[in-house]
């Protein structure tokens, strides 16, 4: 119980902190449960919303990075920027199989 307790402290701590942040982590962390049902399923909405989770996200993160460098901005930006590059091959790949 105690564990659980202590989760839930931190995860409230962290919205309030930064609640940008709270968000892009948990648009990615939805993102990759869709991705990881689109894996084991073949349904194309679960891909599709994925792939979407993580271009909103990706581009939040380069967005606050503009408006509010952290003290890893090139890091942070790189990682963005693989991300968007990752799923927006992703979508042209499921259209040209479309």
């Amino acid at each position: 119980m105690r564990f659980w307790h202590f989760w839930l402290n931190s995860f409230i701590l962290a919205s309030q902190y930064n609640p940008p942040r709270f968000v892009e982590l948990l648009m990615l962390l939805l993102a990759i449960a869709m991705l990881a049902i689109a894996s084991i399923s073949p349904d194309r909405p679960y891909l599709i919303l994925g792939l979407s989770l993580v271009v909103g996200a990706s581009i939040s993160i380069l967005v606050r990075e503009a408006i509010a460098p952290s003290h890893q901005t090139r890091m942070t930006k790189l990682t963005a920027l693989i991300l968007l590059f990752i799923s927006l091959y992703g979508f042209a790949d499921l259209i040209y199989t479309l």
